[in-house]
């Protein structure tokens, strides 16, 4: 069956007429002329097929059984689509509904808990949705718009994506207690190009890394690769190697227990910036607005209680960290 083509404005013109028995009527409570009325209902009888109406002569209208059946369903029709229009101007005003975030897996574990907590707190009419994946990945699910934005690096963005930058992250070595640099307070980069390294291996963050060291003409000696930060974490805390990461760790111990040590490098490497991205010609929901007004204050608020550490150590600043880890951040800074 084709498509019927009639309008909410004749199907409004019909239902005050139908409802007052008259096109007289219907026309003054619609401030519109009386052909106005009698040209949509005569349209909808057209396509519909459909007698809608009885003309009384000088007595008005009435409606036929078929016309009867028609107005009950057009009312409701023209209370949805009133609905549909309240809808739409609360998605433009209130924050509720539900909010699509993905993120880096570098720090999306790590940050975005106690965000959502404190952001579902504050809106509980918002349902979040967070999930993680690599760059790529994350990127043209942005495109695809499956989500409405990303938490991630400025690493390798198309010109289509916005990024709205938070917070600079330089890189920094991460040891096992026992490792032979677990005494120093910081280390170079040609010292590490020279010991065994356990590489974060998703492909951008591993070309990121790789760009450090040959930035400088070194090589660095990649022992052993992983996709999963929680195993390059337990793999250095063992003593397979050092790795090298950009986002403080929130605790200085791997899941089995054993121990790692965070140590700033001594050159001025290119950091990481962390930010949020969208689609460059998207409008974002409210909800979106205030999930990103969140988190840049608590960047600020981390940045602020850090102010008075020096560069080193305000490197090795964890955004979005409980009072519990920020005192665990303070002892890795200071190499406790």
């Amino acid at each position: 069956m084709s498509m019927m083509n009639f309008t909410l404005k004749q199907l409004r013109y019909f239902t005050v007429a139908g409802e007052h028995r008259s096109v007289t009527k219907a026309a003054e409570l619609l401030y519109v002329s009386q052909p106005s009325i009698s040209s949509a209902i005569l349209h909808l009888e057209e396509v519909t097929g459909l007698q809608l109406f009885i003309r009384h002569h000088a007595q008005g209208l009435s409606l036929t059984p078929q016309g009867q059946q028609f107005y009950r369903r057009a009312r409701k029709l023209l209370k949805e689509a009133e609905d549909l229009s309240h809808f739409a101007g609360s998605l433009g005003s209130d924050i509720s509904g539900t909010l699509n975030i993905v993120g880096f897996p570098t720090f999306t574990s790590l940050m975005m808990p106690a965000l959502i907590k404190e952001f579902v707190g504050r809106y509980p009419d918002v349902y979040v949705d967070c999930q993680e994946m690599p760059q790529k990945e994350l990127i043209q699910n942005i495109l695809d718009c499956n989500y409405e934005i990303g938490i991630t690096y400025d690493m390798e963005l198309p010109a289509n994506i916005e990024f709205q930058p938070l917070v600079s992250l330089p890189p920094f070595a991460v040891v096992s207690r026992d490792h032979e640099l677990a005494g120093r307070d910081s280390v170079s980069i040609t010292e590490l190009a020279e010991l065994p390294m356990v590489m974060l291996d998703w492909p951008v963050s591993r070309q990121y890394f790789m760009s450090l060291f040959i930035s400088r003409d070194l090589r660095p000696e990649c022992r052993y690769r992983t996709q999963s930060l929680t195993m390059a974490r337990g793999m250095v805390a063992n003593g397979f190697g050092y790795s090298l990461f950009n986002m403080p760790l929130s605790s200085d111990t791997a899941l089995d227990g054993s121990r790692l040590k965070a140590i700033p490098i001594d050159e001025e490497l290119t950091p990481l910036t962390m930010g949020v991205v969208k689609l460059a010609q998207s409008h974002l929901t409210p909800a979106a607005q205030a999930f990103i007004e969140l988190l840049q204050d608590s960047v600020a608020e981390e940045q602020n209680n850090s102010g008075t550490q020096d560069a080193e150590d305000t490197a090795l600043v964890t955004p979005g960290l409980d009072q519990k880890n920020k005192n665990t951040a303070q002892e890795i800074r200071i190499g406790g």
